[in-house]
Formats: C-alpha cells, sequence, structure tokens
C-alpha cells in the first residue's frame, strides 16, 4: 500500500479547492438558499435568491420548495441534490425526526422533493454529506446522537444504516448532537454535543455507512461550554470549533491519522466590553485558510479571527454587526469573495463583500426578507 505524505495531501486539498472556487468565481451570480423554521407566521420552506458577484446585491427570494422546519441545508458534490434535515419530532406517524433529499433544476434553481427518510432519532438539527456522496450525515438535537443515512446515484435516501445514541445516563445532562462533519481524509466524522460538553470523533466506514468509536472517543470541553458547530481548515491540520453557551472559539490541531483533537487556545467571540446576553451559533473557515468566522446571537454580529499559517492559532481581529437580529447561520462562497447571513429573528437576510487581505466585511446592497432564516447555503448555478 502507498503511504501518503502528509505535506502532498495538504497541498492536493489545496490545489482542488482552488480548482473548485474558481468554478464558481466564473458565474456572473450565485444561488443562495435559505432554510427557515416554517408555521403560519413564519416560513414556508426552503427560500432561493441570487447573488450577483459584481455588486454584492441579492435578489427577491422565491419559494424553491415547501418544507417542513428545513433547519439545516447541505448541497451534493454533484450539485445535482439538495439535502434537508426537518426539525420535526415525529415522521409517518412515528416519533422520529426526517431528512429530506430534492433535485435541483439547473436551469431555475427550483426545488422537487425526492423522498424522506427518518433521521434515527429525534430533532434533526444538523446534516453534511461524504465527499463521495454516498452518506448523508445527521445529527438529532432532542434525541442526542448521530445518524448514517445511505444516498443512492439518483439522490434518494434510504432509512439509517447507522445509528448512535449518546449517553442519556444522567438526566441533568441530556445529550444534544448539534453538528456532524467528516474530516477533509474522509477517515473520521466528528459530532458536537452540546448537553454533554463532548466532541465525538468515530472512524468512518463509508462503503458500509457506519460509524465506530474512535479511540480516544471524544474531545471533553469545559463544563457548560456547549460545543455547537465545527469546520476544518484547508490543510486538513487544524479545525475551529464554536460553543455556543460560553461564547467561545476553540482552535485543535487535529491528527488526521490517529483522529485525535488538540486544544491550541480558546477566545471569546464577544467584545470585552460586551456583557449582556448572547450565545454564538455558527463558524466558517474562508476558503483561503487566512480567517475563522463566527456569528454572535445577542450582539448580532461576525465575529473575526486571522489564522497563524505556521501554527494554526488565532489573532481576533474585530467584529461586524451583520444588520439584523439573530444571526443564527451564515456561508462564505467558495471563491471567498462573499459572505452571507441569515438573521433569523428580523427576518433578513444579508451580503457582504470579503476583504482578501485583511478579512474585513463590507456590507453590499440592502438586507432582504425571508421569514425566519434558519441557514444559509451557496450553490453554483
Amino acid at each position: 500500500m502507498t503511504k501518503l505524505n502528509p505535506r502532498n495531501l495538504s497541498r492536493s486539498l489545496l490545489a482542488g479547492l482552488a480548482l473548485y472556487a474558481s468554478s464558481w468565481c466564473s458565474a456572473d451570480s450565485l444561488r443562495v438558499y435559505v432554510g427557515t423554521d416554517t408555521g403560519p407566521t413564519k416560513g414556508q420552506g426552503i427560500y432561493l435568491t441570487q447573488l450577483d458577484t459584481a455588486s454584492g446585491t441579492l435578489a427577491p427570494p422565491e419559494l424553491a420548495v415547501k418544507s417542513t422546519n428545513p433547519t439545516f441545508l447541505a448541497l451534493h458534490p454533484s450539485g445535482k441534490f439538495l439535502f434537508a434535515a426537518n426539525g420535526v419530532q415525529r415522521l409517518n406517524g412515528k416519533r422520529v425526526g426526517a431528512a429530506s433529499s430534492f433535485s435541483i433544476d439547473p436551469a431555475t434553481g427550483k426545488l422537487t422533493a425526492i423522498n424522506q427518510a427518518s433521521s434515527g432519532n429525534v430533532g434533526p438539527c444538523h446534516l453534511s454529506i461524504d465527499r463521495e456522496g454516498k452518506n448523508l450525515l445527521i445529527a438529532n438535537y432532542s434525541g442526542g446522537g448521530f445518524a448514517v443515512i445511505p444516498v443512492d446515484d439518483a439522490g434518494k435516501l434510504s432509512e439509517p444504516s447507522c445509528s448512535i445514541q449518546d449517553d442519556k445516563s444522567n438526566p441533568k445532562l441530556p445529550p444534544r448532537g448539534h453538528c456532524i462533519q467528516p474530516d477533509p481524509s474522509g477517515k473520521f466524522v466528528l459530532g458536537d454535543d452540546l448537553g454533554l460538553d463532548r466532541i465525538f470523533v468515530f472512524r468512518f466506514d463509508a462503503v458500509k455507512g457506519l460509524l465506530t468509536a474512535n479511540d480516544p472517543p471524544a474531545a471533553e470541553t469545559p463544563h457548560g461550554t456547549g460545543p455547537r458547530h465545527i469546520a476544518f481548515h484547508p490543510n486538513g491540520k487544524w479545525a475551529y470549533n464554536i460553543d455556543e453557551t460560553k461564547s467561545t472559539m476553540i482552535a485543535y490541531a487535529w491528527d488526521a491519522e490517529k483522529g485525535v483533537l488538540t486544544e491550541l487556545q480558546t477566545l471569546s467571540t464577544l467584545p470585552a466590553d460586551f456583557h449582556r446576553t448572547s450565545t454564538a451559533a455558527e463558524v466558517v473557515v474562508h476558503p483561503s485558510g487566512k480567517f475563522v468566522y463566527g456569528s454572535n446571537r445577542g450582539h448580532d454580529s461576525i465575529a473575526i479571527f486571522k489564522i497563524d499559517n505556521e501554527t494554526g492559532k488565532l489573532t481576533p481581529s474585530g467584529d461586524v454587526p451583520t444588520g439584523g437580529k439573530t444571526p443564527r447561520s451564515f456561508a462564505v462562497d467558495p471563491s471567498g469573495n462573499w459572505l452571507v447571513v441569515g438573521n433569523q429573528d428580523s427576518g433578513q437576510v444579508a451580503a457582504f463583500n470579503v476583504n482578501a487581505d485583511t478579512g474585513d466585511l463590507t456590507p453590499s446592497g440592502q438586507p432582504i426578507k425571508v421569514p425566519v432564516p434558519v441557514c444559509v447555503m451557496f450553490a453554483p448555478k
């Protein structure tokens, strides 16, 4: 068996990302899908807007498809399918959450439902797709755990091939699965459990769709931290976890051979002079690998951190108001030129231009109205 050189692997990953980004940059506009909380006075499903890449203007939104509580979205590697974690407690009369699959009309971007499958537990809130597009990975918040859902070539979902139940032995500390993310190598899957203050690490068998506990099985965070979402650096050596309850960003070294997270530092996502209530939500690493962004709900801002390219450690670089209330979700397009954020409680989606040298954000155009936006995702045309 040929042994991979980690340095060559990192170069290969960066080259692949550059090629992927260039295919997006050539478009004069990008599709932006927005998942919403749904109900009589809320959204109706997944909305679609277009970002003009010359002006940074967002087009008026339109309903792409009706769907119940599509609280998080993921794009298939082919660009042909979109998946949603439906934040529901029941599916077909059973007490279980749902994941949905949709085909994307290449001409209009509108979505057509393919099917739904069980999320393997109750209250799914986050999902991702493996790099081959064969397995949907899903985190269940209310039930507390993680699952794998096979995906066929037509985008159809099967029943879960694996379902992991996190520790429920302490009723005062119920498990709360909040994020599930494959590592860049595809050998491991990481899962944030907000209730247990752990970032679980699983070995991943993509052929069988199975997760098995790594050794060690998790990285522990301080009690009450509330690990929420994690994102990897493009070089595959570092990971950054945002913590909801304590509003902190933890930088980790990632051992891609052993599947081990080693803490490098912990920083607040809030300015030192802010003392009101705020909780952190989303974390995104800029495609260049120079910056990390985190959203603050309460302070209503995007915190900016610069990454040391030798150590992976962070330096705070200020924050930018999101122009609305409760920025739960945001995304940076693969070219790295644009950031789009959904302000959940004010019903706004806003775009920002990203300074490639400093990471600073400048508002572009006017925010558009989308009811209760809870997830923002870019897609190519």
